[in-house]
Formats: structure tokens, sequence, C-alpha cells
């Protein structure tokens, strides 16, 4: 036996087997001395939690109660009965020592009472939402309702006219009773065409004006009024009527520039193209002279007023003219489709339609250039410059014109006399 100083040999592991596993470390275990009836505080922590856990899973999943489980709880709440009607007769004193969980009962009833209390108010409630309710459940005045939309109604929508009173003046424009919640304004420049030099004296206190509405009322209730775009579209109006009527209206001309004159009508500005003028090559000397002029274009929208002098004979002629009139004019051109005459600086249009009742072969078997014609008008379009002729209604039968042509000429007058009271029988039938 070799001595204890002498070194030991090494011995070869012994190999592992398959079959075995790796050893798990030694765990050691603290275990700690606690005083007697001293209770460990996560222990404590650890108990409510099940005692939570348990009370929610009997919550979600409730058995039946036992017999016995039955009669418990009924002695628990004649217990708990007894307890709140001796409760009464208690005073503070003898409270002492009194939890809140003998005050409260069994948390199955206190759980039973909420649940019963829950389920009353639930109920109130959908009684409430489903039962329906008319206009007489509430205090409701319709007459005072429809005062309060009236008060509160805007006053004035863009281009609205509003006649309204002057009740204040200042440097800037004019303020107007328009019947709204606060005053129209009128700015100094839209008071009116043309330059007003005394404001005041213009428009005094208490003057009733009429205006028009430009922007409708803003935060304050306040609204732009203008004078002057009220006038302009009256004017607009005016000449566009004038044109439709073929009226030749006098203007004077009050500036130029390289592409012609200008002039005021109506308080429009109007221009007149150097083409459009007798004198075009001089028409800078034109300025403060006064001509008749026809119109050549009249736009709102745009605000052209476009205005001719040559035409102004022909239109002057047109305001001669009246439907229903006999003239007696010249040929003075034979087309396919009619005759062209003169009637001393217009033309008015004969349609092979309207010469004869009967069917017409030729034009020239009726008239030929230079012939003196007496028609009836019938048409009358200044705009276009067209005025329509018929000699048919001359007949006193069918053809007459074309046997007879001479005398059917001679007895115009008394014809077209007989061809007008006819036309305002008629007339006055259909009225």
């Amino acid at each position: 036996m070799a001595g204890s100083g002498s070194p030991q040999p090494k011995r070869p592991n012994p190999p592992k087997r398959a079959s075995e596993s790796p050893r798990k470390p030694l765990q050691v275990m603290h275990i700690s001395r606690r005083e007697e009836g001293q209770e460990d505080p996560q222990s404590e922590s650890n108990k409510s939690t099940n005692a939570v856990n348990a009370a929610s899973e009997e919550l979600a999943n409730p058995k039946p109660p036992s017999k016995s489980v039955t009669s418990e709880r009924a002695a628990s709440s004649k217990t708990t009965t007894s307890k709140n009607s001796a409760l009464h007769n208690l005073d503070l004193d003898d409270l002492e020592g009194v939890t809140m969980a003998d005050l409260m009962g069994p948390s199955d009833n206190l759980s039973k009472n909420k649940s019963h209390l829950f389920t009353d108010r639930t109920a109130s409630f959908k009684s409430q939402e489903t039962k329906p309710r008319s206009v007489d459940d509430f205090d409701f005045d319709e007459e005072a309702f429809l005062a309060a939309l009236d008060e509160n109604e805007p006053v004035g929508t863009t281009g609205e006219v509003i006649t309204g009173s002057v009740i204040g003046i200042d440097s800037d424009g004019v303020y107007v009773d328009i019947g709204g919640k606060a005053p129209g304004f009128m700015p100094k420049n839209e008071s009116g065409l043309g330059v007003i030099t005394n404001f005041k004296e213009r428009f005094p206190k208490g003057l009733s004006v009429e205006v028009l509405v430009t922007r409708e009322q803003n935060a304050d209730g306040m609204v732009t009024i203008s004078c002057r775009a009220l006038a302009l579209r009256k004017s607009w109006e005016k000449v566009s009527e004038m044109k439709k009527e073929g009226i030749v209206p006098k203007v004077q001309i009050n500036g130029f520039n390289r592409g012609g004159v200008t002039c005021d009508l109506e308080g429009l500005r109007g221009f007149i193209p150097r083409s459009q003028l007798e004198q075009g090559k001089d028409h800078e000397n034109l300025v403060g002279k006064t001509i008749q002029v026809a119109f050549l274009e009249v736009n709102p929208e745009t605000r052209k007023l476009v205005l001719s002098e040559k035409r102004a004979t022909t239109a002057l002629r047109f305001s001669q003219l009246k439907v229903g009139e006999l003239i007696e004019g010249e040929v003075v051109a034979v087309k396919p489709y009619g005759f062209f005459i003169d009637l001393g600086g217009v033309s008015g249009l004969l349609h092979h339609s309207m010469i004869t009742g009967a069917n017409l072969r030729s034009l020239r078997e009726a008239f030929d250039q230079g012939d003196k014609v007496k028609a009836l008008i019938t048409e009358l379009d200044p705009d276009r410059c067209r005025i329509g002729l018929n000699t048919a209604l001359l007949e006193s039968q069918p053809g007459e014109l074309l046997v007879e042509k001479e005398k059917v000429m001679a007895e115009a007058a008394t014809r077209a006399e007989k061809v007008r009271q006819s036309l305002f029988k008629k007339q006055e039938a259909t009225e």
C-alpha cells in the first residue's frame, strides 16, 4: 500500500451510458424560522388571490344550491333580519366592535340585492326607451319657435333688391336700415353713377333708397349694398329693350382712341368703331358732337355696348315701320327664293310662298326687276335687319294676282284694311 505522501495514480473515468441523463445541480432549500404564531405575508396574499379566483369561478358557473345550503341561507337571512331590527334599537356605543361585514350581511345577499337593483334599473330604462313619445310630451310653443326663426333669418341675399332708409353717414359710406339684425353698408364708390360732390346732401337721414345686395351678411350680420350696381342693372335692361324695339337713340361723343370713339348711353359707356362712323377718317373731330346710332352688340355679362352710326339710318327706318302696314317699293333683285324690294333705305323680302295663293311656275309671272309693288309687312326683325312682305293676303281669291295684277295693286289700300280688320277679329277671338 503506498504511503500517504506518494502521489495517487489517475483512474480513468467510467464511460457514460447513452440512456443516462446529465445530473441536475443540487438545490438548496432555505428554511427560515419565525416566531410562533407569525404568518408569512406572501402566503396571506396567495390565499386572498385564491379566494377571489374561486369566487369568480363560482359566479361564472353557478351551481344549484343543495338543501343544506338553502337551509343555511334561510337561517342566515333570518339572522340578518333580526340583526337589522336590533340595530335600530342600538346606540353608537353599542356598535363598537361591529365590522362592516356584520352590518352588510352575507356577501351572497349583497350580490343578490345589487343584481336585482341593476336588473330593475335596466328594465326601467328599456321601458322608457321603447315607450313612444309624442309632441304633446314636450313643452313646445310653435308661435315662439316661428318667431325665433323669423328673428334669426338672414336678410339680404346676393342680387336681391331691397328698399331701406338712411340711418347714418361716415367718411367711408352710408348705413341703411334694411330690416336685418344689423344695417346694410353702402361704400362711397357704390353710391351711384357718376361723381357725387356733396355726399351728405345726396343721402340725408331718413331718405328712402332702393339698393342691390352685392355681398351677403358677415359674422356681424351686416350686408354690403349698392345703388350703383342697381342703376347699372336697370340701365342694361333698358338698353336691351331699346335694341329689341329697334329704337335709334342720340348720343354725344365724349372721347376717342385709335379704334373709334366713346359715348355715354343711359349711364353706360358705349363704343363706336371707326368702320361704323360716317366720318371714320376724322373721328377725333367728332368729340362733343351728337349723332344717331344703332345697336350692334348689347352684352351685360361682358359689359360690352357696341354702336354704329352707319346702321342708324336702317334702324331709324325700321322704327318707322309696323307689322300690318301697307308699303310700296321697287323690285331691286330677283332671287330663286323671292324678290328683294327697296323700301327707302332698307330692303324687304317677298318670299315666293307669300306672292300668291295659286301655284307659281316662275317668279317673273308675278313681278320683274324694276316693278312697283304694294305689299303688307308681316315680319319685322331689327336685330337681323329682316322685313317680311306679303301680297297673297291682298287677293280676293287664290291666283287673282297672276290674272289681274293691276286691279289688285290699285285696290291694295282697301283690301289691306279688310285684312287688318279680320286679323284683329281673330286676335280678339283667341284672347
